[in-house]
């Protein structure tokens, strides 16, 4: 079986950040990152220690969102010190990974 290293970033945001859009069409089209995905949570908390959920009572829409993406290592950790500057992003996590 062929892999191949890789190196994939988690982002950590809200919907309240209003930033998914800008940065998924940043890596798609100014990064060219290999693949990335957006998942959006049910509930999380984060620095802040204040619990974003999706209760019925929450109208304000500002859930968890996680942005997921890989490419080569070198390539992902360029991006991810773009992206801190571009977005003023600072919850990023990196791991280094197989691709299958």
């Amino acid at each position: 079986m062929n892999t191949k290293p890789v190196r994939i970033a988690r982002i950590h945001l809200t919907e309240a950040d209003h930033q998914l859009n800008d940065i998924m069409q940043c890596l798609h089209d100014s990064e060219k990152i290999s693949g990335a995905t957006a998942y959006r949570g049910i509930e999380g908390y984060g620095s802040s220690g204040k619990i974003h959920d999706s209760s019925l009572l929450d109208l304000s829409f500002n859930l968890p969102i996680t942005i997921e993406f890989f490419d080569e290592s070198s390539n992902v950790l360029d991006v991810i010190e773009q992206l801190k500057q571009q977005f003023n992003l600072s919850q990023i996590i990196s791991w280094l990974a197989d691709q299958h």
